[in-house]
């Protein structure tokens, strides 16, 4: 994998890396990588974008131990006596002759089971800007076949047809479209008459799509705009010349979703509902705090609140494993339910 294409990974760091690898040999476990550039400008946030890219894959510890594990071991080592005497020798010069790995002796790794393979990808397309393991869509891709009628490919056949002969003869200006991929960017902007619509960047396998939401159909689809989120869009191509053919949005759902909160196409979890009927107002506050600390751009769950008889949608929030852990604390597993 080169370095210099991942996220937080600089020039410096990337040099230092190199130098070090070249001088002494390949790592040979991500103990003795931390170990060995605990001088070299290699800060925190670049080991962790490397081990989200899956730089230490080969290492035989889940990215999820890893990213539990670094910052401890990366403390460990450089709260270590740095005085080195003229005749001493290091750690793991002592280690050498024992069948024992090095991170068994020195390090203690908090084993965790390896993230799910949505986050795993989540992890490379924030990183890299691209899928490495996979991509999100590739099992549903007889199920998006059979509900589209047209993809990336077909949009850059029309870009190209209009470059050069300036008409498209397969698709018009205008035609019903249904589209279907991934979210990857929302940019929200007020109109003229203070109402929100989005410019929305879907991807499915074979490339992008800027999708244009107005207003009507941004306030009907709020619980499917979600980045990460798989959808299923209905619109019309816009089809200009010197302009990159796009979509205008009439209705976007979840990929074959039917109801609010159900399984989406990813088979993961995507809907969080909180049963707050029996709990204490000072409860509730807590948790009125939580939810507002989660919510954000990279909300990825939706969040329903039920009360006796009735559920109320709550928008979305920012969710992982450690999250879910909280709001089980704040409100009791009983009253937590995922959908």
């Amino acid at each position: 994998m080169a370095f210099g294409s991942i996220k937080n990974v600089g020039i410096a760091a990337i040099n230092s890396i190199v130098e070090e690898r070249n001088q002494h040999g390949e790592f040979e476990n991500f103990a003795a990588f931390c170990e060995r550039i605990k001088d070299k400008g290699v800060n925190k946030k670049c080991v962790e974008s490397l081990i989200k890219a899956g730089s230490f894959d080969d290492f035989g510890k889940t990215r999820a131990t890893l990213l539990a594990s670094f910052e401890g071991m990366i403390d460990l080592i450089n709260n270590a006596d740095r005085k080195v005497m003229e005749n001493q020798v290091s750690m793991f010069d002592l280690m050498a002759d024992t069948e024992e790995p090095i991170e068994t002796k020195k390090y203690t790794f908090v084993e965790k089971e390896e993230v799910e393979e949505k986050e795993l990808l989540s992890f490379e397309k924030e990183m890299i800007g691209v899928y490495i393991s996979g991509h999100p869509l590739e099992k549903y891709r007889e199920l998006i076949e059979k509900m589209t009628n047209i993809n990336t490919l077909n949009m850059l056949k029309i870009n190209q047809d209009m470059e050069e002969y300036g008409k498209t003869v397969e698709y018009r200006d205008n035609q019903n479209v249904k589209y279907a991929g991934v979210i990857t960017k929302i940019k929200k902007k007020f109109t003229k008459n203070n109402t929100i619509m989005a410019f929305v960047t879907i991807e499915d396998l074979y490339g992008s799509v800027e999708l244009i939401v107005f207003d009507s159909v941004y306030h009907n689809s709020q619980n499917s705009l979600l980045e990460e989120n798989v959808v299923l869009v209905e619109g019309r191509l816009s089809i200009r010349e010197d302009e990159p053919v796009k979509i205008v949005a009439g209705s976007m759902k979840d990929l074959n979703s039917n109801s609010t909160c159900q399984e989406g196409t990813t088979g993961k979890i995507n809907c969080l509902s909180l049963n707050i009927t029996n709990l204490s107002e000072e409860t509730k506050e807590k948790l009125r705090g939580a939810i507002k600390f989660f919510t954000g751009d990279r909300a990825n769950v939706r969040l329903e609140i039920m009360q006796d008889e009735n559920t109320k949608p709550c928008g979305a929030i920012y969710m992982t494993n450690p999250i879910l852990e909280q709001f089980e604390e704040i409100v009791g597993k009983e009253n937590v339910v995922l959908k």
